[in-house]
């Protein structure tokens, strides 16, 4: 049976959340201080830990960062909705994944699952030699990429990049994570190079409207493994709904280093609103309407980049 820590200091969520996780087939241990999950966490030796950045006594985001000196046991973190620096924090920190409060049992279920299937994929022992993720193979060794079988031409940077993601396959990673390990240590802030190569990324693998490498909003991308079921009336022809964060933007054409054009419409990268498990949503601390994540925050920040201009190539 799969063995889940909840950390959070509320006794109504942590009822809730035991309630609902053992009826879903999982075992359950909960904490209500930071302290106390570092133990049981150390002691029980859980799959998964979720775990709440506002804790009493120690900081969630230092909880995270204790976890990870001395396991990779995937963490999901439940952030509020006005703490966007702090999910990217907790993010930069080793969390694998994020759920905004209130958020209803069946989004929580799905992100562990999620979870547990990349924490199974991962193998401590060596990279892989070639990366599968849906209808994209990234053979490492040879540096070549195929979507649908067919080969895809990649500057050095976007190899660089799609393979770092198709590595870290379902995990939001950071736009600082992203250029520290891709661009080098002396990058960290030059986010509007991850949005020029997203676009071309994009405009490269067929994957415009974003199904495949999502935006996560001030936070980063995510490459995901599974294209989500289009919801009716949308698809098709026709202009873009703000938010499905694979717009691209005027911009210069041609694929020359250098050269990438526009940068990526505001959106939420993640797919819909949650789905209810049956009742109110969980961590909303009351009556609050039951939406998973709440409005739709503003993303990347800053204007493209202008016609002519694009991120070095190495």
């Amino acid at each position: 049976m799969t063995r889940v820590l909840v950390v959070d200091d509320d006794p109504a969520l942590l009822r809730a959340l035991r309630i609902g996780l053992e009826a879903r087939g999982f075992e359950v241990t909960v904490a209500q201080t930071g302290a106390e999950g570092l133990s049981r966490a150390a002691q029980g030796m859980p799959h998964l830990v979720v775990l709440d950045l506002g804790l009493p006594d120690i900081d969630g985001v230092e909880v995270c960062r204790r976890l990870r000196q001395w396991t990779d046991v995937p963490v999901i973190v439940l952030s509020a909705l006005d703490s966007e620096d702090r999910k990217v924090l907790a993010l930069d920190s080793g969390a694998d994944d994020y759920v905004t409060k209130p958020f209803g049992m069946q989004e929580l279920e799905a992100r562990l699952r999620v979870a547990l299937r990349h924490a199974a994929a991962r193998d401590p022992s060596a990279a892989p030699a070639a990366l599968t993720v849906g209808p994209i193979h990234v053979d490492v060794a040879s540096r070549v990429v195929k979507v649908g079988g067919t080969p895809m031409e990649l500057t050095a940077r976007e190899f660089d990049l799609l393979a770092y993601l198709a590595r870290n396959a379902g995990k939001v990673c950071t736009h600082r994570t992203i250029l520290r390990e891709v661009w080098g240590p002396g990058y960290g802030n030059e986010t509007h190079y991850l949005r020029v190569y997203a676009s071309r990324l994009r405009r490269k693998l067929g994957d415009e409207g974003g199904p495949l490498l999502r935006t996560n909003p001030g936070v980063g991308y995510q490459l995901v493994d599974e294209r989500p079921t289009q919801s009716p009336g949308a698809g098709g022809g026709g202009s873009r709904s703000p938010g499905d964060g694979g717009r691209e933007l005027p911009g210069g054409g041609g694929e020359a280093p250098g050269h990438g054009s526009g940068g990526e419409a505001p959106g939420h990268g993640g797919g819909g609103e949650p789905l209810g498990g049956g009742g109110e949503p969980l961590g909303g601390g009351g009556e609050a309407p039951g939406h998973g994540g709440g409005g739709e925050p503003l993303g990347g920040g800053g204007h493209p980049p202008g016609p002519n201009w694009g991120p070095p190539e190495p």
